[in-house]
């Protein structure tokens, strides 16, 4: 696996940077979604909130209006940056205590405003949470998580992951003169090249153990004792500091930058770690102070002598735990206390006034949209077009807030926006976001997801509003008796474990929270944008809703496809047309439409006008009647794509995976960094739509189905590192085949949503006893699983096999790789994973796992013992097969064959158990070459 050389930053704590950069502005850098520039980046807005902070109540207020834009803008645009070290997600997560803060108090305007998107920095904190306490992929550990951590950044609430990050960090980093930044660090080292920007490959073995230590770190265990209420931490880092301060010609204290081991000591600091002296940097002595350690050292230096205290560095009392932080006088901070036994409010909007008819003779109360007026129903998209003024500033090349989805936290308040009152639904009620809303069993999942979201993280004043919008199509057949089920639980004042009270909208407004979005009319002269908020649903008068028989729903011989892709997509326009016109069933006539569009164009007409538009049509019709086959063909030619997968991705990824993308037994993509929505739709209609249409539609399904799974039940994910969604497909075809028996297997591309999420959580539950070994290596395999330690081994196994290990035509080298990883970090195993990765037949992988496992306890077990050349796994197993057919054949005189199912569906341990054979072929292996004894062995013969 190719990766970039280790950066040598030396402008931040760990920046990761890129060459041919050009000029910088304000704009280029705070727009630029890719930059690489993030350290520099979050150095600035720490900057600028110090800044604020101090001048908020100057009268200079013209010079600091477009740093309130630089302000809002850079919240906005950090909270949709996804990171992948726990350093740089730190300060967009504490930027929530500014939600609604306003500068200049009683002098300010409505430009003054800071806004922050709840929803994004929530997600920051799981992300946070979910990466700590290691640093990122390729640092298990780094001092820079001090400040992550505690003063200034204060972003963690997890007393116990702040107690296991802040133990490591000292356990691994700390030393005599300072904290190591990280290991390994070979930043101003005696050995460094500073001539070279970045390192050789196995160099950075050469820093082990001499890495610089800085006195810094000190100062940031100093100032959190204070802040925790230690004084023996305080006393103890004091002490720690003193002698490494060096004084001016004045005799003013100076803090060095950092301590390094001389040249000529470091053969001898290598050999007895901790044993040299170490000598400072020059900052101080040649007039240039280290001007981060010096401001640290004053502000330490002046809280532990309680000249000032925390509140006076810390306004906004970040350092207060969460459930004992009380609202700050701000004049519109929201930020107020934990409220332990939260109420959600809701408000039932019914879509037409039948319907409303219709529910009332069930005793459930509803609105229309009309009779919530002149309060305005707005879907989130058009919340979305109001923020995107947010922090516009032509002068600085800043545009406003980028477009992505507002989450359910920010739907829950109420807005006033151009004289308006606003309140908006959720997006999970919304239809244009993705089909899946479509399914009634998945949409009250995730409303029972979205009030116990809503139940952890509102942190506001004021109650949350909950708006649940009842569409006709939700009561219609078999889907009727679960809402009416939600609708009760929603009378009876819990539901999913979650207390709500329903009310009219009208009623609820004055304990909900209130957010005025004044920025939208800063000038006179600017065009207004325009606002479509829901319309009632009309209806003929007096008509009735009509249930219709919960058969409806069943599939039927008449909904199936009488034709397929590969037999019309050469036939001639006219003939499709005919065809087209003739045929009553939505999958075939999306099929011949989905030929069209790509044949003809979106303009070609049809006999119901452009083909875009009649394919959306029947899309629409397809999913009324929940035909889930149509439905995907609509949505695979149409180009769907929902707007939460990105965020999905991201999850999969903070949580220590990778994804791939594409179909099975075909090219795919890896993931392995945060990519924007619409880099993701490419690869997605890229890699799948030349297999099949539909792959690309049911891969966004399940992208969607593991985000929500890895994020409540990771455990189910143990020991998958890479997440291969083409592959969990074919383990899901599977899994229908062996429930089909004899009969024809389901088509899984005919289940509905909610039953393609209850097969995928199936096959991820630990495999049953009963399963037969075939099966169980088939689904395994799939899913890319790994016994415990699984990775640890192989790293074991690389220090005894100087040449390497190889497996389907793919080399994991012992060196560099020895020398530029250590044992416990994800670069390494995610290595590992790309070397597996080029095997294509699920049980043949995790023939290949169990082989390397029982490599790694042959050679546990005879230390003596190491390969002598590279270790083909391919012909270990090859070899392994041979023998097992050679018993077979004398035992039960059965002919040799090619036909490895049998070796497959053989258990791995017992007599003559796979394992067996394993072991047999690797000691072979390994008595080929030479024997080193020791001289502590006990089974020496002479």
């Amino acid at each position: 696996m190719s990766a970039l050389p280790a950066c040598k930053c030396t402008t931040c704590m760990q920046c990761p940077q890129r060459p041919g950069e050009g000029v910088r502005t304000p704009g280029t850098e705070l727009h630029k979604v890719d930059s690489f520039h993030v350290g520099e980046n979050r150095k600035n807005i720490e900057i600028i909130y110090d800044y604020l902070i101090v001048s908020r109540n100057s009268g200079n207020i013209k010079s600091i209006k477009r740093k309130i834009n630089i302000f809002n803008n850079a919240i906005h645009k950090c909270s949709q940056w996804y990171f992948m070290n726990s350093l740089s997600v730190r300060m967009p997560e504490g930027l929530q205590f500014f939600e609604m803060y306003f500068f200049f108090c009683f002098q300010g305007c409505s430009w003054s405003v800071i806004f922050v998107d709840l929803d994004a920095h929530n997600r920051n904190r799981q992300t946070l949470c979910s990466l700590l306490p290691r640093e990122s992929r390729s640092h298990n550990t780094d001092a820079a998580l001090l400040p992550c951590i505690s003063y200034p950044a204060f972003a963690l609430d997890d007393e116990v992951l702040f107690n296991q990050t802040l133990d490591k960090v000292i356990r691994k980093l700390k030393g005599k003169y300072g904290f190591k930044r990280f290991l390994r660090d070979g930043y101003r080292t005696s050995l460094e090249d500073p001539n070279r920007r970045y390192y050789k490959p196995a160099e950075i073995k050469l820093f082990d153990g001499i890495e610089c230590e800085f006195p810094i770190f000190f100062l940031y265990m100093m100032i959190d004792g204070v802040f925790k209420g230690n004084p023996k931490q305080v006393k103890e880092y004091q002490d720690l500091l003193a002698p490494l301060l060096h004084q001016t010609t004045e005799g003013y204290p100076v803090v060095p930058k950092y301590y390094y081991v001389p040249a000529d000591f470091v053969e001898y600091e290598k050999r007895n770690p901790g044993s040299q002296k170490r000598f400072p940097s020059n900052c101080g002595r040649d007039g240039k102070l280290f001007l981060w350690g010096q401001a640290l050292y004053i502000i330490a230096k002046l809280l532990a002598d309680e000249l000032i205290s925390p509140k006076d560095i810390d306004p906004v009392q970040r350092f207060v735990p969460l459930q004992n932080q009380r609202n700050v006088s701000m004049r519109y901070s929201n930020q107020g206390p934990l409220e332990n036994d939260l109420v959600v409010h809701v408000a039932l909007v019914a879509e037409s006034q039948r319907l409303q008819v219709f529910l009332n003779t069930y005793g459930i109360q509803t609105q229309t949209p009309q009779q919530v007026e002149p309060i305005q129903i707005w879907p989130q998209q058009e919340l979305v077009k109001a923020y995107f003024h947010l922090g516009i500033n032509e002068k600085l090349g800043l545009s406003g807030r980028p477009d992505r989805p507002i989450g359910c936290l920010g739907t829950s308040k109420i807005y006033r926006i151009l004289g308006k009152t606003v309140v908006c639904y959720p997006i999970i009620f919304d239809l244009s976001d993705f089909y899946m809303s479509q399914d009634v069993l998945l949409l009250i999942d995730d409303i029972k997801n979205a009030l116990q979201f809503i139940k952890q993280y509102w942190k506001m004043h004021g109650r949350p509003l909950f708006l649940v919008l009842i569409r006709e199509d939700n009561i219609r057949g078999s889907r009727f008796n679960p809402i009416l089920d939600m609708l009760a639980a929603f009378k009876k004042g819990i539901i999913g474990g979650v207390k709500v009270h329903v009310d009219r909208l009208q009623t609820l407004i004055s304990g909900a929270v209130v957010e005025q979005l004044d920025f939208l009319r800063i000038s006179d002269t600017e065009k207004l944008p325009e606002f479509k908020s829901f319309e009632e649903l009309e209806v003929p008068k007096h008509s009735k809703v009509k249930r219709q028989s919960s058969t409806a729903d069943a599939p039927e011989l008449k909904h199936q496809p009488d034709i397929t892709v590969t037999e019309w997509k050469d036939k001639s326009t006219h003939e499709i047309l005919q065809k087209l016109n003739d045929c009553n069933c939505l999958a075939s006539q999306t099929i011949l439409l989905g030929i069209l569009l790509k044949r003809e164009g979106p303009n070609f007409i049809t006999m119901e006008g452009a083909v875009s538009d009649h394919i959306e049509r029947v899309y629409r019709r397809a999913g009324s009647r929940k035909l889930w086959l149509a439905v995907r063909y609509g949505a695979a030619f149409t180009q769907k794509f929902s707007s939460s997968i990105a965020p999905h991705i991201t999850t999969f990824l903070v949580h220590g995976k990778q994804v791939t993308l594409g179909a099975f037994g075909h090219e795919e993509e890896v993931i392995s960094n945060p990519l924007s929505p619409r880099v993701i739709k490419n690869i997605i209609y890229c890699k799948c739509n030349t297999h099949d249409e539909r792959e690309a539609v049911i891969q966004q399904e399940l992208v969607i189905h593991i985000g929500w799974i890895i994020s409540n039940n990771p455990e189910l994910f143990s020991g998958m590192l890479k997440i291969r969604i083409g592959w969990i497909i074919h383990a899901m075809e599977y899994e229908l085949q062996i429930r089909s028996k004899d009969k024809p297997a389901m088509d899984l591309y005919q289940l509905s949503p909610s039953e393609v999420k209850q097969l995928l959580l199936d096959i991820l539950q630990p495999q049953q006893s009963g399963r037969c070994w075939l099966n169980r290596r088939q689904i395994d395999g799939s899913l890319n699983r790994t016994p415990p330690g699984f990775y640890d081994r192989v790293w074991q196994i690389l220090e005894r096999t100087p040449n390497g290990i190889v497996v389907a035509g793919k080399h994991l080298p012992q060196q560099p790789t020895l020398s530029d990883m250590t044992m416990y970090e994800m670069n390494f195993s995610l290595l590992v994973e790309d070397m597996l990765g080029n095997i294509d037949q699920p049980k043949y992988r995790q023939i290949v796992v169990e082989l390397l496992m029982v490599v790694s306890i042959v050679l546990e077990r005879n230390p003596e013992l190491e390969f002598q050349d590279k270790v083909d796994l391919d012909r270990l197993v090859k070899e392994a097969f041979h023998e097992f057919q050679k018993d077979q054949s004398r035992l039960k005189e059965i002919e040799k064959q090619d036909d490895m199912t049998s070796f497959y569906n053989t258990p791995p341990l017992g007599k003559r158990g796979t394992c067996s054979y394993l072991t047999k072929v690797v000691m072979n292996l390994l008595l080929e070459g030479e024997v080193k004894p020791s001289n502590e062995d006990s089974c020496l013969v002479s």
